[in-house]
């Protein structure tokens, strides 16, 4: 019995798919990945781990990541990416449960590199379930609200490390998180439709792939969003707490860019249905070079919750845009096509902290970081100005 057919459940709703996924993102993102960042002072206390550690620890969550979009690049058939996606939201599970179970650096960055690969099922795999699933019921193919759980995912692991705070040390509240997971783990998996192949019908009406330049534009434009967001994620709750308005507020600076990032994929899912998803990418992309420009003119209370706030509508709104303009192109495997796309995006989350420390080292601040981060904005922009006239499918036409 093929697999779609024996694990599948009878029938689904819309919103079960959508919370499928989103419920994925937070699993693997939100938790797995990202309550490393609100989660570092704490470890750092309990555990001495120095500065440099917890760099380490940050890089081999991303190279997880990076191998991660290999493996789903090169992953053809259908029926064993949704294997794949299943054995993410595990090794998610499992690899926040186990932060809490160990304080061996070298334990540790295993685990943190086996979440990075974890986080593919939801930003790749589940991204392209969702898409596939669309497709086939003809609706209309945005994963705006999908996307809605890289937000969710920040808030929750925000809340979850706010509201643990003072009741547990950094072990305990990773094995509360693992566990938290698992709430998030049984709708990813059954809600999740296993994938089905393309009729003939669409195949033959499927519109040509776009070209190198077009590709290669995006690509490239993708790499500055990166870039951008990987100093804004790795260095805004540093920067905010330099001030004296945000002075020990962390957790609350990081929950308040998850909650912005909610409701941002489904108004820029609504944008581009009116402008055009390469212009509403322009919109994007404008907004948050300004979110890096704002604490360089002023560093009171209103600028830094300007810089946060836009910060959290921009980056989920980029991802959410980027990856479904690329999947529409390729709908009989938006996954691969993804993938592609996300291992720029990973190469710039790699490059750009390791960069924006040195700066910060050097000029004693962060200033220098926030001009070069809103300078990769721009040259996003631009990238994506030229891409107006290599648009191959009619959807995306301005």
């Amino acid at each position: 019995m093929p697999l779609a057919s024996s694990i599948r459940p009878p029938s689904l709703q819309p919103w079960q798919v959508i919370a499928a996924g989103i419920c994925a993102l937070v699993l693997t993102v939100g938790l797995a990945r990202f309550a490393y960042t609100p989660l570092l002072p704490l470890m750092r206390a309990d555990a001495g781990l120095s500065a440099a550690q917890g760099g380490w620890l940050a890089t081999f969550n991303y190279l997880g990541y990076l191998l991660g979009t290999l493996l789903v690049a090169r992953v053809g058939d259908p029926q064993h990416r949704f294997r794949l996606y299943r054995t993410g939201l595990l090794l998610a599970v499992t690899a926040t449960a186990l932060m809490g179970c160990t304080t061996q650096p070298w334990l540790w960055s295993s685990l943190r590199f086996i979440a990075g690969m974890s986080s593919t099922a939801g930003l790749l795999l589940a991204s392209g379930l969702v898409l596939n699933w669309l497709l086939g019921q003809r609706r209309r193919p945005q994963l705006g609200l999908h996307f809605a759980g890289l937000g969710l995912g920040i808030a929750v692991s925000g809340l979850a490390t706010a509201l643990l705070a003072g009741h547990a040390g950094s072990s305990g509240q990773w094995r509360w998180l693992g566990l938290l997971g698992v709430v998030f783990l049984v709708p990813a998996w059954r809600w999740m439709p296993a994938p089905t192949a393309p009729s003939a019908a669409d195949v033959a009406n499927a519109p040509p792939p776009p070209s190198r330049r077009w590709r290669m534009l995006l690509v490239a434009a993708y790499f500055c969003a990166g870039f951008g967001f990987a100093v804004g994620a790795t260095f805004i709750v540093a920067i905010l707490e330099q001030t004296a308005a945000y002075r020990g507020h962390g957790s609350a600076v990081w929950t308040l860019v998850g909650l912005a990032a909610v409701p941002s994929t489904f108004l820029w899912d609504r944008l581009a249905a009116s402008v055009g998803m390469i212009r509403a990418l322009l919109a994007a992309f404008a907004l948050q070079a300004l979110s890096f420009v704002l604490p360089l003119l002023d560093d009171g209370l209103g600028a830094g919750m300007g810089s946060a706030l836009l910060f959290g509508i921009t980056f989920a709104g980029i991802v959410s845009l980027t990856l479904t303009v690329m999947g529409r192109q390729y709908p009989r495997n938006p996954a691969a096509a993804m993938a592609m796309l996300t291992l720029s995006y990973g190469v710039a989350q790699i490059i750009a902290p390791a960069l924006a420390g040195m700066l910060a080292r050097d000029s004693g601040s962060y200033r220098a970081s926030l001009l070069l981060a809103a300078i990769m904005m721009v040259i996003g922009i631009v990238l994506l100005a030229c891409m107006r006239e290599a648009v191959q499918d009619p959807q995306q036409q301005m």
